[in-house]
């Protein structure tokens, strides 16, 4: 059984979120020849100030300057 983890910036929508996650199942049932009930999708919502690049946070956490 597959279990999936996507890490994202958190902001997305519950639309966006499911329409990925189907995507992704219908990846697995393609190229790992397992039936769509036998895959798990974990999104990980990161937010933002949580989120670096290069060591700068994507934005600060409130109330830094």
């Amino acid at each position: 059984m597959p279990i999936l983890h996507a890490h994202i910036l958190a902001g997305r929508t519950q639309e966006q979120q499911q329409a990925f996650a189907r995507a992704v199942t219908e990846a697995a049932v393609t190229h790992l020849g397992v039936p769509p009930t036998a895959v798990r999708v974990l999104i990980h919502e990161i937010p933002p100030a949580q989120w670096y690049t290069a060591g700068e946070p994507k934005s600060p956490p409130p109330g830094a300057r």
